[in-house]
Parts: C-alpha cells; sequence; structure tokens
C-alpha cells in the first residue's frame, strides 16, 4: 500500500514512518509522487488547511493521501499563533525570533495564566474522495526562558510540568511517545490498518 505524505518536512516523514514501519506501507513524500507545490492554507482550522492539502494532492496523484497542520496555542494570547504558527511574524523568520518574541509577549503573566497546547491535526483523503481526520494535542506552558537544543519550531518554549523540562530538552523518542503529532499520527494508524483489512471487491 502506498500512501502519501503532504509535507516537505524531513523531520514529519521520518516520524510517521517509524509509527508505520511494520504495516507494509510505503509512506512518500509529495516530491517524490511528482507533486512540487506548496498548497495554500486558506483553512481556518488545524482541520480545514489539513483536509486542503490532503484533498488536492489526492486528486492531483490518485493516491490515498495524508496531511497534517499543527501549531501552538497560547490561551493568554487568545490561542494566538494558532492556525498561522508556522507564518508567525513571517515564514522565513527564525523560531529564535518568534520564540523571543512571545516570551516578551507573555513577560509578567504568572504560571497558572501561561497554559498552552501544541495541536496537530491529521487528514487521510482516499482516491475515492473519502476522507478521515484526527486531532492529537499535547497539553503544557509557555516557558520563562527558552530551554532545550532537541525538536524545532516552539519546543524551546513550550514547558511541560509533569516533566520539569520544555519539550525541547526532552529526547525525540520519548517525545514522540507524547506530542500532538504522535498522538495524531498514532490515530490515524489505526484508520490506516483498518483501510488495510477491509475486504475488497471482487
Amino acid at each position: 500500500m502506498k500512501v502519501i505524505f503532504a509535507t516537505g518536512n524531513e523531520d514529519k516523514l521520518q516520524e510517521i514512518r517509524q509509527i508505520t514501519a511494520d504495516m507494509g506501507i510505503d509512506i512518500v513524500s509529495m516530491k517524490d509522487a511528482g507533486y512540487y507545490t506548496d498548497v495554500e492554507e486558506t483553512g481556518t482550522t488545524f482541520e480545514e488547511n489539513a483536509y486542503l492539502k490532503a484533498s488536492t494532492i489526492a486528486r492531483k496523484c490518485n493516491l490515498p493521501t495524508l496531511a497534517d497542520d499543527s501549531g501552538l496555542e497560547i490561551d493568554y494570547l487568545n490561542k494566538e499563533p494558532g492556525i498561522y504558527s508556522s507564518r508567525y511574524m513571517g515564514k522565513d523568520t527564525p523560531y529564535s525570533v518568534k520564540n523571543a518574541e512571545l516570551l516578551r509577549r507573555m513577560e509578567g503573566v504568572p504560571d497558572e495564566k501561561r497554559t498552552a497546547r501544541f495541536v496537530c491535526a491529521v487528514c487521510l483523503v482516499r482516491p475515492d474522495g473519502s476522507s478521515e481526520t484526527v486531532r492529537g494535542t499535547m497539553e503544557g506552558r509557555i516557558a520563562y526562558k527558552i530551554a532545550g537544543k532537541n525538536g524545532f519550531g516552539f519546543d524551546p518554549i513550550f514547558y511541560l510540568p509533569e516533566r520539569g523540562c520544555t519539550a525541547a530538552q526532552l529526547p525525540p523518542e520519548e517525545k514522540n511517545e507524547i506530542s500532538h503529532r504522535g498522538k495524531a499520527l498514532r490515530m490515524m494508524r489505526d484508520i490506516l490498518e483498518g483501510d488495510m483489512n477491509a475486504p475488497q471487491d471482487e
């Protein structure tokens, strides 16, 4: 079974390949499938953006297609940056700058009001147009300083009280166990297994 994962992000590709490694599924990037154009994210939710990407590429390539949309929601900032996480302060702005700006905006905010979460919606669109979407979240707080060299994006400012560290201070395998994307991809794995085991039409 060949499935396209609509991303150019090698970290995401590696993660889903690890989660589906024992399933006999060939996960290919959209570039490997011959599709080189980014899909514009015009949706108003993570789920809508994931569906837009997956459905566009599924139509072009006529293969089951997965896509995700993820981001950071900070409650004190009215859930900013949310669906605009990758575009916050400009798409080409380094995350070191983005993280510093978010910490500046949160200066003086007490622990109990620093609640935040990472959100990941993963959508599967099949060649017949049917689709399934799942959502995974990881709850935490905004840290007071940047910490950690692992992970990417906003991980260095996302503090996990139960672990006593930021997401960027966790070993990758441990982060994948509890992360928003790891949870969503494992839910999607169950859906893919159902598709593989479904009776085929004669």
